[in-house]
């Protein structure tokens, strides 16, 4: 099964708040955004953010240019639906970020458990290079996967797991890592999963 007939199946079967990685709300994640220090227009994308609640809390805090990209058709209608007309006010992309052609450029980037699905060095770097080309100068990346101790598979799938440092050097020099937290996560069946979240300024941020 491909990776988009893969995640299609999973939010076809599953209600937004039956997945194992449902949050009712992504606290981190706005605390992250938030410490970004990003105006209320600036141009933010959630990279697999479909069913996901952020977008909701962006824009109930003001956010005015908020982008949210899914492999899974389903899991943006599962938003698209829940917002009712606040749907209007996102730009919702359905593709593969490894593959997708992203439409602008980026003051933010967010990303809650893609980039440990990619396994395959080459997914990878094309995941890395989208980020590098449409995050703009300047602009700031929050990146939560795995962490060390978290799960080996997640939907069936193998993932990569990571402490802050190895996503560090995984990003590259062209990222400083500012910070970073950890979460144990409990999943609608009550199981806890580790995750690291990191927050990373652009090199060309690095000496501001």
């Amino acid at each position: 099964m491909s990776g988009a007939a893969h995640w299609e199946a999973v939010y076809g079967g599953k209600a937004a708040e039956e997945v194992s990685w449902f949050q009712p709300s992504p606290n981190l994640s706005l605390a992250l955004i938030e410490a970004a220090g990003m105006s209320g227009q600036a141009p933010l994308i959630d990279i697999g953010g479909g069913a996901s609640r952020l977008v909701d809390r962006l824009l109930e805090a003001g956010y005015g240019d908020v982008s949210v990209l899914d492999i899974s058709a389903a899991a943006l209608e599962q938003s698209r639906a829940r917002l009712g007309a606040a749907a209007t006010a996102v730009q919702w992309l359905q593709a593969d970020i490894t593959s997708a052609g992203l439409p602008g450029n980026y003051r933010l980037w967010h990303d809650r458990a893609v980039f440990h699905f990619l396994v395959d060095p080459q997914a990878r770097a094309a995941y890395l290079e989208r980020l590098e080309r449409h995050l703009e100068p300047g602009g700031q990346a929050i990146i939560a996967t795995f962490a060390l101790d978290g799960p080996e598979r997640c939907s069936g799938l193998p993932v990569q797991r990571y402490s802050a440092q190895t996503l560090a050097q995984t990003l590259g020099e062209r990222f400083r890592l500012l910070e970073s937290a950890t979460e144990l996560h409990a999943t609608p069946a009550g199981v806890e999963q580790a995750f690291v979240y990191c927050r990373f300024a652009h090199a060309t941020n690095i000496n501001e």
